[in-house]
């Protein structure tokens, strides 16, 4: 996926590249249950509603539709949208992508379904919404710092937040990502690529290099931690097994004797303390990359 840092949006894994979901459909419902309210919900949209009112959205963000009947001006006590928004982060988090659904949300709630169809229309809004929620999380870059060293900042705050919370990995490349948390992520990512002093043709390529990777790196390193919780057995442990068990197949014992000079050489004691080794050691060629197109180029230092 190439990256384009344009209008400020973010694609899957390029902060700053626009994303068209696949005709985005505002996501299959659950057995009937969830693209609206049951018929006769005193909160459901008009089913008249005009073709254009209808249509599918491109983003919760930039839906400015004016509902086709006024919803009821109370609403459930104590409820509101970022209320609904955390409960859902909690949700992914605790369950996952595939177990998401608006009931176990409004029972999370200890409110109705019809509840939440008051703050939001589908369950795509609502992974929309705890999809740019969570990019709060990722920690600023040092101003006035040298871009390499914003870079290496932001890069590993990215990664962390792909760790955390497994989930986001595919919503990443589902939505736009252009809420307020995706966007000032956005502006960092592309202020940091304007100051590595590499010509504007090849700034995309350099953004596309460090968050494909960074993307890549943190998916994966989630769902192998996400594996070994769910196995109830630490990283160490978990990968100890997994390689006994690969020691014992005789056709894959040469793989395994050259993978173990590998490891040994590239140091660490642990899986956590070897992952960080060869996720920092990546990051410094891909900006060594950087600095050597830019000096190819005769651009001057950022």
């Amino acid at each position: 996926m190439e990256s384009e840092p344009d209008a400020g949006t973010d694609r899957a894994n390029a902060p700053g590249e626009s994303t068209a979901p696949e005709a985005r459909g505002e996501s299959a419902p659950e057995a009937g249950a969830e693209s609206a309210p049951e018929a006769g919900a005193e909160s459901a949209p008009d089913a008249g509603a005009d073709a254009a009112s209808s249509a599918p959205r491109t983003s919760v963000w930039l839906d400015r539709r004016t509902p086709s009947r006024s919803r009821r001006t109370e609403s459930p006590a104590g409820l509101d949208r970022d209320r609904i928004t955390e409960a859902s982060v909690r949700l992914l988090d605790a369950d996952g992508l595939a177990k998401f659904s608006m009931r176990r949300l409004a029972a999370e709630l200890d409110v109705t379904a019809m509840s939440l169809y008051w703050y939001v229309d589908t369950k795509d809004d609502l992974l929309e919404l705890a999809l740019d929620a969570v990019y709060a999380e990722i920690t600023p870059p040092r101003e006035g710092a040298p871009w390499q060293d914003r870079l290496r900042e932001l890069a590993r705050s990215y990664r962390e937040l792909l760790v955390r919370h497994i989930w986001i990995s595919p919503l990443a490349g589902t939505f736009l990502n252009i809420g307020p948390n995706s966007m000032l992520f956005s502006y960092a990512v592309q202020d940091i690529v304007r100051a590595t002093g590499l010509p504007p043709e090849r700034q995309t390529g350099a953004l596309s290099a460090v968050f494909q990777f960074v993307y890549g790196f943190g998916t994966v390193e989630g769902h192998f931690k996400a594996r070994c919780d769910a196995t109830g057995l630490t990283q160490d442990a978990y990968h100890r097994q997994a390689m006994g068990t690969i020691r014992a197949q005789p056709h894959l014992r040469k793989i395994v004797e050259y993978s173990d000079d590998l490891m040994a050489a590239r140091g660490g004691d642990t899986v956590e303390e070897m992952r960080e080794r060869d996720f920092g050691y990546a990051l410094d060629i891909v900006i060594a990359g950087i600095e050597a197109v830019r000096d190819r180029s005769g651009a001057p230092a950022g």
